[in-house]
């Protein structure tokens, strides 16, 4: 199955190194499929009828959205590459993701839009590590 990111990793002009581009692909997806799912969540959080007991999960959903948005961006650019760049990132959105899943997991039980969510981040999570691990 083809993707559009797979497709514009295909199109950049010059080369892209030692990357895995499989890992770097699937990276990008979990990143943008996370920060859809965490927006999504905070917003239905704040349609609860206890939405001030979840200040912690809107705002842990919100923060993990913006940092994964960053990390795709910064993924998706390959002219001027920086490892250390992309380690800091990817090392930043696995910890969101991972204080976002615990965050999401612990409403799980009395929200499906926290369980989905908390699966969610749990996804990009692994994506940024695996990631991470290749770049050695």
């Amino acid at each position: 199955m083809t993707s559009s990111v797979r497709d514009m990793l295909a199109t950049y002009p010059a080369d892209l190194g030692a990357v895995d581009r499989d890992r770097l692909t699937r990276c990008i997806e979990e990143c943008a499929a996370c920060a859809q799912a965490c927006t999504a969540c905070a917003d239905a959080c704040l349609s609860e009828g206890m939405v001030g007991e979840l200040t912690k999960c809107i705002r842990t959903d919100m923060d993990c959205a913006d940092i994964c948005n960053a990390t795709a961006a910064v993924l998706s650019r390959h002219t001027g590459y920086d490892v250390h760049v992309t380690r800091a990132i990817l090392q930043a959105c696995a910890t969101a993701c991972g204080v976002c899943g615990d965050e999401c997991a612990s409403h799980a039980d009395r929200h499906d839009h926290c369980r989905l969510c908390a699966e969610a981040c749990r996804s990009c999570e692994r994506a940024c590590g695996d990631l991470l691990a290749a770049l050695g």
